[in-house]
């Protein structure tokens, strides 16, 4: 069953807080008890419980048709007869209460009855294809979308699996959520009979899954409460510490946010805009972080002035006002009308300031932008109304899908990488990190598409974004025109350009973990590295489980690694240039990635686990390393091709426009780059690394010679030179 008290889980001030945001006072949950007790109405007639919430409802919706809820009602009242919460009181009371939260949001019908019917199929005999054939075919989705999984067919599976379930759900019908996010809503409200630890737990998961998810789908209403019921369990201390200041300011005689907002009516009524100015009070949470943020607390910042409109030009109309009238704070201003929220929020804010001080916040939106901003996708409806007839013949013609405006980038991301995650736990802790991301850049592409990133997002995510596991041949980026690292952190309206491969072998670094910020790239990249193991090289250098196998791998990893992010673990011949091993024609060969070499250098081999044979430069650190640790050598020698893979290192001197001039001079040569990177300048030095490609392995001091030339380059070498200090014996 749901969480299963009605005693408060936080001192008296949350809930008169939580009224004071809203237009009208909660409905007295005891009502709905008393109603409950006496159970179902005659037929045809609403009982008296359910009348509270039509009343709600109504008030939204005049044409509802509420004999589907007087019989969702009834089915509920009677399957959950008997059953009783740990409060003492009726179970009904708490799909009612659900119910009653959803209305007031301004829920449609058919949510409001999967709401009613949410816990049936789960607590009592009622069968999904029983609400199926009373209620349709959406009311059994929705209630099947918030039926927890039984743990005694998944165990400890059963919490992420049923949040896994939900989403995806709630990815072809965002309603689900709202009737989650609600119900969790009216838990938290009465978990105060749980055990300490058991409070805790729920609250955690609030924390880190519903409140994102809230926050995401533009639910401020159920966010802000939920926020300060979880405060309330986690952080005791902190959250009476925060009551109290808010009682403190209550009890000051002066309320410098009525006098800004009586002075803010006079000017708006002169100018003659017709317009709603009301305090908004801050919720605890709000309340803490400011005072962390900046110290004491001054009478204003308890709260924040709204001003609701009725027009979009009423909103910029109010703006100027304000601005010309009294002191505005310029660097607070901001405009979510222009560039609405990932979250589908609107409003322009600012804040105006008076001679003492005092400083008020200011959010001016019209009366629709409130609506979604305090119910996000509840506000809109049903997004899924049944077409008309023409439109339905125009969409089969056009072959069209439908267009969903409930279902933002962020939701499609996550549908998409839950789906590559193998297992629960690998799920429920990505879900966290992911949800932890709470904003939303937007970067554009080349051909004019866009890709929906989280802040902090780098061109590894981009490439895994737009390429999903083809990505794994990315070999570099350009970002506004500009060649960058693939771990370079994009931005709110930068255009990137991925570049690819060719080589349908190609690899993604163990690095670009470091550089991958979203689930999907992350595990992408996982699964590709579980699959391949690290080189046998690097497992047989010591004996497993020492911290010197840990410190070899470690360093090799470094060393072979691409820094840009290119496939360097295992670099390979070119085309026609083979490496064959004098005594065993077949065996198979891998070049080093300490000291790549080419055609034309004096390498020799070693014999590593699975047969394979390493090929390193004579002169690399390793070979003196190996040899002393007891490894014998192996004869190899070049074949007849030319052709050459090689990472070379440049030193130069930061100047502008110097890393074009650079890899053009390497074009002109006949280089190839498949990666590249440049270190952050050190004392107006900056170092480059690039592996190339040459098709032949005799033009390379050419190129070394060009790349020398370009100004303010001074030094070119192979990558061996620094790679030595970080290589351990392989």
């Amino acid at each position: 069953m749901s969480a299963e008290a009605t005693n408060p889980a936080t001192p008296g001030p949350v809930a008169p807080a939580a009224s004071r945001r809203r237009s009208r006072p909660r409905i007295d949950l005891r009502r709905l008890v008393g109603a409950a007790l006496l159970g179902p109405a005659s037929r045809g007639r609403l009982p008296d419980a359910i009348g509270h919430v039509v009343e709600v409802h109504r008030a939204h919706h005049p044409d509802a048709d509420l004999e589907t809820l007087r019989r969702a009602y009834v089915l509920a009242e009677s399957s959950h007869r008997g059953q009783m919460r740990k409060s003492g009181e009726p179970y009904i009371t708490h799909p009612l209460a659900v119910t009653l939260i959803l209305a007031e949001l301004g829920a449609e019908t058919t949510t409001l009855t999967a709401s009613l019917l949410h816990d049936t199929v789960e607590d009592t005999e009622v069968t999904l294809d029983q609400v199926g054939e009373q209620f349709g075919a959406e009311v059994r989705y929705l209630v099947d979308g918030v039926t927890k999984l039984e743990k005694v067919d998944y165990g400890a599976a059963a919490e992420p699996e049923t949040f896994r379930k939900m989403l995806v759900a709630t990815g072809n019908d965002v309603r689900v959520m709202s009737i989650k996010l609600a119900d969790r809503l009216h838990n938290m409200r009465t978990l105060g009979v749980m055990r300490p630890e058991k409070q805790a737990r729920i609250a955690k998961v609030t924390r880190d899954v519903l409140i994102p998810l809230a926050e995401r789908l533009g639910v401020q209403a159920l966010k802000t409460e939920l926020e300060d019921l979880v405060f309330a369990i986690l952080h005791p201390e902190e959250y009476e510490h925060t009551r109290e200041l808010i009682v403190e300011n209550a009890s000051r005689a002066d309320d410098p946010l009525a006098e800004f907002a009586d002075t803010m009516r006079a000017i708006l009524r002169e100018a003659g805009i017709q317009a709603e100015v009301v305090i908004r009070p801050r919720h605890f949470v709000s309340v803490h972080r400011f005072s962390r943020k900046r110290g004491r607390m001054r009478g204003s910042d308890f709260g924040r002035l709204l001003v609701l409109v009725n027009e979009d030009a009423d909103c910029y109309a109010v703006l100027g006002e304000l601005h010309t009238c009294m002191t505005p704070v310029v660097s607070e201003f901001k405009d979510f009308i222009a560039v609405p929220k990932f979250n589908l929020y609107q409003s322009l804010h600012t804040a105006v300031a008076r001679e003492d001080g005092q400083v008020a916040e200011v959010l001016i939106r019209t009366h629709q932008m409130h609506k979604v901003a305090e119910a996000g996708v509840v506000a809109l409806g049903n997004p899924y109304p049944a077409p008309s007839e023409e439109q339905a013949r125009e969409r089969a013609a056009a072959d069209e899908e439908r267009v969903d405006p409930t279902r933002p980038g962020w939701l499609s991301r996550l549908l998409d990488w839950q789906e590559a995650a193998p297992d629960p736990d690998t799920f429920w802790s990505t879900l966290r990190e992911d949800l932890a991301q709470d904003r939303e850049i937007t970067v554009f592409r080349p051909d004019g598409g866009t890709l929906g990133l989280p802040e902090g997002a780098t061109c590894v995510d981009a490439a895994y974004a737009q390429y999903g596991e083809d990505a794994h041949a990315c070999i570099g980026a350009r970002v506004n025109g500009r060649l960058a690292t693939l771990s370079t952190v994009l931005r709110d309206g930068d255009t990137v350009q991925l570049l690819m491969g060719q080589d349908p072998a190609s690899e993604p670094s163990r690095e670009w973990l470091e550089h991958a910020h979203t689930p999907a790239a992350r595990i992408a990249i996982q699964r590709w590295l579980a699959t391949h193991p690290a080189p046998a090289e690097q497992e047989d250098s010591a004996p497993a489980g020492t911290p010197e196998a840990a410190k070899a791998a470690l360093a090799t990893a470094r060393s072979t690694a691409d820094p840009f992010g290119a496939d360097a673990p295992a670099p390979r011949p070119g085309p026609g240039a083979a490496v064959t091993v004098v005594d065993r024609p077949d065996a198979a060969v891998r070049l080093a990635g300490c000291c790549t070499p080419v055609p034309l250098d004096d390498v020799t081999g070693f014999l590593v686990r699975g047969g394979v044979v390493t090929v390193h430069r004579a002169e690399c650190d390793a070979v003196a390393r190996m040899a002393g640790a007891g490894r014998g050598e192996v004869d190899v020698r070049w074949g007849d091709g030319t052709g050459c893979r090689v990472t070379l290192v440049a030193e130069s001197f930061g100047r502008p426009h110097l890393l074009a001039d650079l890899t053009e001079a390497m074009a002109l040569e006949g280089a190839e780059i498949v990666s590249a990177t440049v270190e952050p300048p050190a004392q107006q030095r900056v170092r480059h690394t690039y592996t190339v490609q040459l098709p032949d392995a005799a033009h390379l001091p050419a190129l070394m010679r060009a790349m020398r030339n370009v100004p303010g380059v001074y030094d070119v070498d192979r990558a061996q030179h620094h790679a030595q200090a970080s290589a351990e014996p392989a």
